[in-house]
C-alpha cells in the first residue's frame, strides 16, 4: 500500500538547522522514496510498511543524536499506485 507522510522535526536546542538537514539526508540516503521539503516539513511517498521502518529507525537515530526533539507527523493513505 501507498502512502505520504508529512513530517515536521523541532529539535528542541538553539542550533536546530543540521539536525533537520541530516534527518532529511537520512530519508533521501534511503533512496526508495519521493522526498519533497518545503519551508515548514518534509512530506515522504512510498510503500507503508518501508517508510514507517525507515521513520522508525531515522526518528530514534535523531533522538540519540540531537536530545529532545518534537516530530509532527500525519499520514495519508492509500494513495493510487
Amino acid at each position: 500500500m501507498q502512502i505520504g507522510v508529512e513530517i515536521s522535526l523541532y529539535p528542541l536546542r538553539g542550533e536546530y538547522i543540521p539536525p533537520i538537514k541530516d534527518f532529511i539526508d537520512r530519508l533521501n540516503a534511503a533512496g526508495e522514496f519521493r522526498v519533497q521539503t518545503n519551508t515548514m516539513s518534509t512530506q515522504v511517498f512510498g510503500e507503508y510498511d518501508r517508510i514507517l521502518a525507515v521513520l522508525q529507525r531515522e526518528m530514534r537515530s535523531s533522538f540519540e543524536k540531537d536530545g529532545k526533539c518534537i516530530f509532527v507527523m500525519k499520514v495519508l493513505g492509500p494513495l493510487a499506485d
